[in-house]
């Protein structure tokens, strides 16, 4: 309902604050993942990342391949199809802004990119729990899917969190755990290009990794745990508001059609691909 109505705010009245409303929707959605980790066990967690390493190196290999062959197909600049692959293949807008410096893109080409997968993430937020019940989707199967299809941390965590607990726990531990192979990926980037940008770790991994392990090394204050971890999923509800805002219809004309047609395709392979590998029992 938040992303609805910011969304519904966004096109029909527009957002006269869209630079500020962005900012903190990034600020809010950092300071949310950290509070969830006050509702989640160290050892848990641990495992899920373990587990999601394979299939997570796995699933970006595959998804930066297909999409530069969709960037050939549709004849896209190279810099944007990369930016949309790296954003569909990683964790989204996070991923886009730490690529873009890297490959020294053009603003316009980081704003296209970020237009393309900030689209598809409000769409992706709005289907795919309706199609994990579709599907029979177990609440472990649907947070694995969740997080290896969904582009931003956000909409993953969004989305989980409407399946259910388990659903949330799994789908935001295997998030951030593919959000970890932004410094490799860049670093990489930067070595075939010869760039010497910065690469900026997301530290806010480390927070959610330190409130887990603080909910676990200290029980005894769980009256105090609890509290803040319900109040970061309340404040999830505000950064979905605002994401929605800032789908306005300069975003959507700014998207063009074959960086669209790209980023579509793209999402609906991954989907499709890591939907079939789960109910077919590939992934466990």
């Amino acid at each position: 309902m938040a992303l609805v109505a910011g969304i519904t705010f966004g096109i029909v009245i527009g957002n006269p604050w869209n630079a500020t409303t962005s900012i903190w929707s990034r600020r809010l959605l950092q300071a949310s993942v950290v509070g969830l980790g006050f509702g989640m066990n160290l050892p848990e967690l641990l495992k899920t990342g373990k587990d999601a390493f394979l299939y997570t190196a796995i699933s970006i290999s595959f998804t930066m391949i297909v999409g530069y062959l969709l960037g050939k197909f549709f004849k896209i600049p190279k810099r944007t199809s990369t930016l949309i692959s790296f954003g569909s293949a990683i964790c989204g807008g996070s991923a886009i802004a730490a690529m873009a410096p890297v490959i020294k893109a053009e603003p316009e080409e980081t704003g296209v990119a970020l237009a393309t997968v900030f689209t598809l993430n409000s769409i992706a937020l709005i289907l795919f729990p309706p199609l994990g019940h579709i599907l029979g989707m177990g609440q472990r199967q649907f947070g694995l899917w969740s997080a290896l299809a969904i582009h931003d941390t956000s909409s993953v965590v969004g989305a989980a969190a409407a399946y259910g607990g388990l659903a949330l726990t799994i789908g935001t531990t295997v998030k951030l755990t593919r959000a970890l192979w932004i410094m490799p990926s860049a670093l990489i980037a930067a070595w075939f290009t010869k760039s010497e940008g910065k690469v900026k770790f997301p530290l806010f991994i480390m927070g959610f990794i330190a409130a887990a392990a603080i909910k676990t090394l200290l029980p005894q204050y769980n009256q105090v745990w609890t509290p803040l971890n319900s109040m970061a999923k309340q404040s999830l509800v505000v950064t979905l508001f605002l994401i929605g805002c800032g789908l306005t219809r300069e975003v959507l004309a700014r998207t063009g059609m074959k960086p669209l047609a790209q980023g579509v395709i793209l999402w609906m392979i991954i989907s499709a691909t890591s939907a079939i590998a789960l109910i077919t029992g590939w992934i466990k």
